[in-house]
């Protein structure tokens, strides 16, 4: 006869054989939406990258045409070198903001020279600028989307637990350092 004391046990063994498995669960969730944040940002590493080096070779076509602007050139390249050198995902957000203003100010001064903007080579560069603008700007949103997906995670009722206990924490978004300045990518068209 089955007496109340193993109806008891068995109950609390069910019960704790289920809370193990949604913790493993949970787990193993949590492991996947941390892995796709640090997947993802890889992806916006390389793409900047591939930006930085660009923009050298942007800066050095600008140059042949407009040697006396030596200042803005600099500014390209210390922006560069700053975007290049940040850590964290806050410094990182910041020097994008301020490389992306100095390319404004190369292209305005391309704007000046007729010549350089018929430049087969400028074209080129100006064209596959734009191409990684897009890039960026989608692998900034699938970033964002794993890092929100991975926060809520973190934060919400029962994964929240799990979090805790395995030091899960939450993820920075990659922004703009000021929520009232619009996103959009540098403008490379000289129509």
């Amino acid at each position: 006869m089955v007496t109340i004391l193993g109806l008891a046990l068995a109950m609390f063994l069910g019960v704790t054989v289920l809370a193990v498995v949604a913790a493993i669960i949970i787990y193993n969730r949590l492991v996947r939406l941390r892995t796709t944040v640090k997947s993802s940002w890889s992806d916006i590493d390389v793409h900047l990258k591939k930006r930085y080096d660009l923009v050298l070779n942007l800066v050095e076509t600008v140059k042949g045409y407009a040697a006396h602007e030596k200042g803005v050139f600099e500014n390209v390249t210390l922006a560069r070198s700053t975007a290049m050198k940040a850590n964290s995902l806050a410094d990182k957000a910041k020097a994008e903001n301020m490389f992306s203003e100095t390319l404004k100010s190369l292209f305005a001064v391309a704007e000046a020279y007729p010549q350089l903007r018929a430049n087969e080579n400028f074209m080129h560069l100006q064209q596959q600028l734009k191409e990684l603008e897009d890039n960026i700007e989608y692998a900034r949103r699938y970033f964002n989307a794993g890092v929100r997906d991975f926060n809520i995670a973190t934060e919400t009722f029962p994964s929240n637990i799990v979090a805790g206990m395995f030091k899960f924490t939450s993820s920075e978004f990659f922004g703009l350092e000021e929520a009232s300045v619009e996103r959009k990518p540098v403008k490379v068209s000289f129509s």
